[in-house]
């Protein structure tokens, strides 16, 4: 069997490698950019403007409207970030750290930047683009704007089925899933063997509780998952970042350090004590691109299914909401966790420095050089990250595969879900990247439509922006 999943384990490796070579990440952020180029820079001119959406949202202050949708535009924006706040940040930005180096998380930065526009375009035209399903909820995304976007033609009514396929496979076997499930149960098993539980926690215990946790929620659908996602979100990232403020500020010293280190591996091929082999810039290029999308969800299509069930017609309106996602979530919890690693030098016990210590184990490790049972802490967060990213996601699948097969399907896609989520959970041990590998090629084959969708609609994002904040900054 180790044999098998070595072989397995490679090939997804390689497979990986080449969907996340210099084609893909140019097309992603190349998108990005056009968008940014053609919007006047929407995320650096508008940027006031979305947070002034967020806060309002936030304090309950927005407007009551009397419009088709399912939940309120702030609760969509919860939703999406319920989906891209997860194990992503804790896991993902410390496994790209352990094999690309620590200058990765640069391209992340980068790639966000870009990829702020590119969520806008998405959140713009899913409410632009939206219909209404057979039950009387809206339904949109991808999907929907490429195929009634691009006027209907057989190479749109192909894009958008090509999307709701690969999308429907990536919520099923993909990093909102499984892999989430996968950091979930291995940050619980970590906590529990800190404190003297001889053998941890069993991971089939752990992903019972999770698949059972989950299917409360989920099988509520959209609804249930906004009102979830609106309070558990806030209060989620709010114990990340105080327990990461704490570290930085007893080793606040070094933080310009760390800033130092990160910018010198984006950039060359440093080496550090110890050695760093084997690690180029492309590699780090690579990783920080991939594992960025993975956390961000930037490209995928995403933020168009959770925008497009907001009671809100102003596609403008939520496509600012949704561009704070990603800045949420890159540049400010993805900051804090690259800072915890650097700042603590636990980046000095990866794999490319000799260690051992990735994934969550690595979060884990910094979070515990000053805050004693650090581990804890990151095990409760990699719970409530994973556990939304889990609600998130579940409800994207559902309308990817309710665009091919109608209403009927939605049930069964649920339980399928849920069912996989607990495989996801007990797959431990050495061949985990396979997970992960799996999760990353599956998101590329998602972007890829969603992507060629925004780019030939790009034109009427950047006319409805221009016309409707003219003169705006």
């Amino acid at each position: 069997m180790n044999q098998f999943l070595q072989s397995v384990l490679n090939f997804v490796s390689v497979a990986r490698d080449w969907i996340w070579g210099n084609w893909m990440i140019a097309l992603l952020v190349g998108t990005g950019v056009i968008l940014t180029l053609r919007t006047g820079g929407v995320q650096f001119r508008l940027f006031g403007q979305s947070m002034k959406l967020l806060l309002r949202g936030a304090f309950g202050k927005e407007p009551a409207k009397d419009e088709k949708g399912d939940i309120s535009p702030y609760a969509a924006l919860m939703t999406a970030l319920a989906a891209t706040v997860g194990n992503g940040n804790i896991a993902g930005v410390a496994a790209a750290i352990a094999t690309g180096g620590p200058g990765a998380p640069f391209w992340m930065w980068v790639s966000a930047i870009f990829g702020m526009a590119t969520k806008y375009a998405e959140g713009f035209l899913g409410v632009y683009f939206r219909r209404e399903a057979e039950d009387g909820s809206m339904a949109g995304g991808p999907m929907y704007y490429c195929r009634y976007g691009l006027k209907d033609t057989r190479f749109a009514r192909g894009l958008g089925w090509a999307f709701a396929l690969f999308g429907g496979f990536a919520c099923l076997l993909g990093t909102g899933n499984m892999a989430q499930s996968n950091s979930m149960a291995l940050a619980i098993d970590a906590a529990f063997k800190e404190h003297g539980v001889a053998g941890g926690c069993p991971f089939w215990i752990s992903g019972l509780v999770i698949t059972v946790l989950t299917g409360l929620v989920v099988l509520g659908g959209i609804k249930r998952i906004g009102a979830v996602a609106e309070k558990l979100v806030p209060t989620m990232i709010a114990i990340y970042f105080i327990g990461v403020i704490i570290v930085l500020g007893a080793n606040w010293r070094e933080i310009p350090a760390a800033f130092e280190t990160i910018f010198g591996f984006a950039f060359s091929l440093k080496a550090a004590v110890g050695g760093v082999i084997g690690i180029s810039v492309q590699r780090a290029i690579s990783l920080g691109v991939s594992r960025g999308v993975l956390s961000n969800e930037a490209g995928l299509g995403s933020a168009g299914i959770a925008q497009s069930a907001s009671r809100s017609s102003d596609p403008t309106d939520n496509g600012l909401l949704a561009m704070t996602g990603v800045f949420i979530d890159t540049i400010v919890v993805n900051t804090l966790t690259t800072l915890l690693i650097v700042v603590t030098g636990a980046w000095k016990l990866t794999p490319v420095m000799g260690g051992e210590l990735t994934s969550t184990a690595l979060t884990a490790s910094a979070m515990s050089t000053v805050i004693p049972s650090g581990s804890l802490i990151i095990a409760v967060c990699s719970f409530l990250f994973g556990y939304t990213t889990l609600i998130g996601w579940c409800y994207y699948g559902e309308i990817c595969w309710e665009y091919i097969f109608g209403i009927r399907i939605v049930m069964p896609y649920r339980i399928i879900y849920i069912i996989l989520l607990f495989v996801g959970a007990v797959v431990q041990g050495p061949f985990i990247n396979i997970v992960w590998f799996v999760g990353e090629a599956a998101n590329a084959f998602m972007a890829f439509p969603n992507l060629i969708g925004l780019l030939m609609l790009s034109g009427l994002v950047a006319r409805i922006t221009r016309q409707r904040y003219r003169g705006e900054s």
